[in-house]
């Protein structure tokens, strides 16, 4: 197939690019110095491309996540690097311990308490560093520990997540920032003990040399956000639209809030569209539920061509799609499916 010939919206990713971008971080981070977080694509193929440059631990968000990891046989060491209280949820957890190792995080009494219930066997202390989300006080982190080994459980380490400094442009700001975080999780972990301090993403993967592990995850695909940082990865992936309508000062493509995260402002009309000439990109004016509105920058496309929009945000843009199309050039190789989104 070519990619002419896709139906549109398409998420695409390149496989050239992509591999460049999981040789990169392989050689920054090699083994088990990353834990590759799925939450960013979703993708058990994907995720077995990265097991193959030898990365065999993985980060998830959601309990479907875990299971649908565990069932592809990537369930070698498996983090839930997020609270969870529901016990349905939690069993599914216990019952797939069997075939695969699963630690969850905790951050709290409530949620140590909701795990041993159900028969979890390994946790993680979460410690807020900054963020304001999930994560325990450095000063309790010591107390959840006991707490969890009292109720039978190993406890593997500590986390802690920085997602406030991810996009901070000053890069010898951000650097610092990241040391006063890893700052305060180290001190979380000298009342914890274990053999796992894990912490980062994407965009600070570069400053973690007191770490065991780093959670990174955009780097694989990328997107327009990341990419203001300078990080030496390239963008991997794009959504393939097609022009469905024009006047002459402004045209119409079938993509639109339903095939794209917003939450990170606009995406951008890429020049090399993969399918047309696209008018050599487009200022975006504003996206529908089907449709994008943009002003095009030079030849004014015609109904039909195709335009290449490259989401601010990959991880959610990701998880709108059922299946992601992987080409080389105008050639498809492959069809992967989006198969961990949902819950």
């Amino acid at each position: 197939m070519n990619v002419h010939d896709l139906p549109t919206p398409a998420l695409v990713i390149d496989r050239d690019l992509l591999h460049h971008n999981l040789r990169v971080m392989s050689a920054a981070r090699p083994g088990a110095a990353l834990r590759p977080h799925v939450k960013a694509h979703k993708c058990t193929a994907l995720a077995a491309e990265q097991a193959r440059g030898g990365h065999s631990s993985f980060t998830c968000a959601t309990t479907r996540e875990v299971l649908g990891m565990a069932t592809a046989g990537l369930g070698d060491d498996l983090l839930l690097a997020n609270e969870v209280v529901h016990p349905d949820l939690l069993g599914a957890l216990a019952a797939a311990q069997d075939t695969a190792r699963i630690t969850l995080a905790v951050d709290s009494p409530a949620t140590v308490e909701a795990a041993a219930r159900a028969g979890l066997r390994e946790v993680l202390v979460d410690v807020e560093v900054g963020l304001p989300r999930c994560g325990c006080r450095v000063e309790d982190a010591g107390r959840i520990a006991d707490l969890a080994r009292a109720r039978g459980m190993e406890v593997r380490g500590v986390m802690g997540y920085e997602g406030h400094l991810m996009m901070d442009e000053d890069r010898a700001h951000q650097a610092a920032e990241v040391q006063l975080c890893v700052d305060r999780l180290l001190r979380a972990y000298h009342d914890v003990g274990g053999e796992v301090v894990s912490a980062g993403g994407t965009g600070t993967y570069q400053f973690h040399d007191r770490v065991s592990e780093v959670q990174a995850g955009s780097y694989a695909l990328m997107d327009s956000d990341y990419a203001r940082l300078g990080l030496p990865f390239e963008q991997a992936c794009w959504v393939l639209g097609t022009v469905v309508s024009t006047n002459g000062q402004w045209a119409v493509a079938d993509v639109g809030l339903k095939a794209l995260a917003m939450d990170h402002g606009n995406p951008t009309i890429d020049a090399g569209t993969g399918g047309g000439s696209g008018g050599g990109g487009g200022d975006v004016w504003f996206f529908s539920d089907e449709h994008v509105t943009f002003a095009p920058r030079a030849a004014f496309p015609i109904v039909g061509e195709r335009i290449r929009i490259v989401p601010a945000h990959i991880d959610p843009t990701m998880a709108k799609h059922e299946v992601a199309w992987v080409v080389r050039g105008d050639e498809v190789l492959e069809q992967w499916a989006v198969d961990l989104r949902g819950w």
